[in-house]
Formats: C-alpha cells, structure tokens, sequence
C-alpha cells in the first residue's frame, strides 16, 4: 500500500527512530511492503520508515533493477535494491564529497549536501541476515541520506551553501518532471 510521505515541517520526522527488536513480525513484513510501494510511487532512490510516520530504524533503497537509472538521479549509477534494519554507518577516510541531493519529504528542492566518499555499513536484511557493506560514491551517498532520516536530520541541515540550494525546476529545467 502506497503511504502518505510526511513533509519537512512535520515534527515526527525529527524524532530518533527506535531499533528494530522483532523481526518476525507481521508488522515488519507489511511495513517493507509498504515502503517499497511508496518509495516506488513517487520515484524514489531511498526511503525510511520514520518518513512514512513510523519511528523503527529501517531504510530502503535501490532501484527494481540493479542496471537501471533512477529517474529523479538520471545520471547516477544504479543502486541495488536493499533492506536495512537497524544500520550502523562507519565513515572509511575524512574524505567528502559534495552532490545534489533531493528528498521525498522535501518536495521540489535540491540542495549540495557534504557526504562521506566511502563508507561501511552494517545492519541486518529483512529476515534479520547480517549486511556489511563497503561502498562509495551515490550508493554510500543513499545510505548515509536514509540513515540521517532514522536520526531526524533531514538534508537541507547539512547544506552548507545556500546558493547552491533551490527549487529543482529552477536549478534543473530537465527534471522538472521529476517529483522530489
């Protein structure tokens, strides 16, 4: 089922996410279900629960198909499909990389948001398998985003340019089809 994303302004979005305890819930299952339906909907390359009202440390992201192209990030490379359940980020080296980052809970903006270039994570799958994970470039620039989410920080707090922070069909004429 494709659930209402909650905007910037609203205050649950701010709130630390609990960890995720039982995973053999049907609770659990229904919310990835509900997850991926909503992050599909609305062309998303991530999304976490507390963005769709539910305080659990949970993320998703990736693409249905590991060799396509996000639409809103067109010229980025994919990124696979992935469920992680209380994740714990590690940064690699100090060194950052600046990108263009939107979000689902802040429709129609883009901002150049710092990341960590390489990164590892850790956490469980949806079935409570370990992932350990080192990536770099988009994907680690993803996972750091949708985990920032699970500590309610929303992207626009770490943008340290706002010259380089706008409307997308402003900045993107290209993409202003593209919801954010």
């Amino acid at each position: 089922m494709v659930r209402e994303i909650l905007r910037m302004g609203d205050p649950r979005l701010l709130r630390v996410s609990e960890p995720v305890r039982d995973f053999e819930s049907d609770g659990l299952k229904e919310l990835l279900v509900d997850m991926f339906d909503t992050m599909q909907a609305a062309n998303g390359a991530g999304l976490a629960a507390p963005q769709i009202g539910v305080p659990l440390r949970v993320v998703i992201f990736g693409t249905e198909d590991a060799t396509a192209r996000n639409p809103r990030y067109p010229d980025e490379d994919p990124v696979p499909r992935t469920v992680l359940v209380n994740p714990v980020l590690t940064a690699l080296s100090d060194e950052m990389e600046e990108g263009w980052e939107g979000c689902l809970s802040v429709p129609g903006l883009r901002g150049v948001v710092p990341r960590h270039r390489r990164v590892r994570y850790l956490g469980v799958d949806a079935a409570g398998n370990r992932i350990d994970r080192i990536v770099e470039g988009f994907h680690a620039r993803v996972v750091q985003h949708e985990c920032d989410h699970l500590d309610g920080v929303l992207y626009p707090m770490r943008v340290r340019d706002f010259s380089r922070f706008g409307f997308t069909d402003v900045l993107f004429p290209g993409l202003a089809a593209a919801d954010d």
